[in-house]
């Protein structure tokens, strides 16, 4: 399988498959393909692995395309303006990801529920309890809210990010929260009471434009309704 990303800041991965192969993708992914591309809905593990996709905020079935008679090509373009990133699995490395990060990948790829662990991380942390975890081996594809920052931290090395900009890290890496200091920092500071802490060793990937942030930019211009 060959790739190719276009677009810039709207981006679209386009893949270019050989005969027989296949790409797993989220239902609703598909933005263009050719038409010897044959689709086939499926729960990919049964109902355990339904419930997970539920929980991570993704459809409760997955599309697996296929190219028959020859090479075929599918598109997906990205739902919000920003990033696609390539990640290899070699079958030892995995990743956690945020919810709704997934895009496709090719049929080694292993996509399951990753909880966090620690009670502040998931209720402060701003990247909530449940993420999605990648393994096994071959390629994944993920999506970026805006821009896509990579960091590789040392052992015990940290990274203090603020809520929804941690988008992927290595399975690695550890997650926590930490508490702004000083009553005039919290109250008037603008950064809240609670940032994320990613601890290394492994690479962390952030992002420039979480889409809560961008929503929340365009609350002052929203028209509100009149009472009647």
């Amino acid at each position: 399988m060959k790739y190719e990303i276009k677009g810039g800041n709207f981006p679209v991965l386009i893949c270019n498959l050989e005969a027989n192969e296949t790409m797993i993708t989220e239902g609703g992914a598909m933005s263009w393909m050719s038409p010897n591309m044959k689709m086939e809905t499926t729960s990919s593990g049964g109902i355990g692995k339904i419930f997970g996709r539920m929980l991570t905020g993704e459809r409760l079935f997955q599309n697996r395309f296929t190219a028959m008679g020859g090479e075929g090509m599918i598109a997906f373009a990205s739902s919000f303006p920003g990033d696609i990133v390539v990640l290899e699995l070699d079958g030892a490395k995995e990743y956690i990801c945020q919810k709704s990060s997934f895009i496709a990948s090719t049929t080694g790829v292993e996509l399951s529920v990753y909880l966090q662990r620690k009670l502040g991380a998931g209720l402060f942390g701003g990247e909530g309890f449940i993420m999605q975890k990648l393994s096994g081996t071959g390629l994944a594809f993920i999506e970026i809210d805006g821009s896509a920052v990579k960091y590789n931290l040392a052992p015990g090395q940290q990274l203090i990010v603020d809520t929804g900009h941690v988008v992927m890290m290595d399975a690695t890496c550890k997650m926590d929260i930490t508490t702004n200091k000083g009553a005039k920092n919290i109250l008037f500071g603008g950064e809240g009471l609670f940032n994320t802490v990613v601890t290394g060793p492994g690479e962390v990937v952030v992002q420039t434009m979480p889409t809560i942030k961008m929503a929340q930019a365009l609350i002052p211009y929203m028209p509100t309704s009149s009472g009647s």
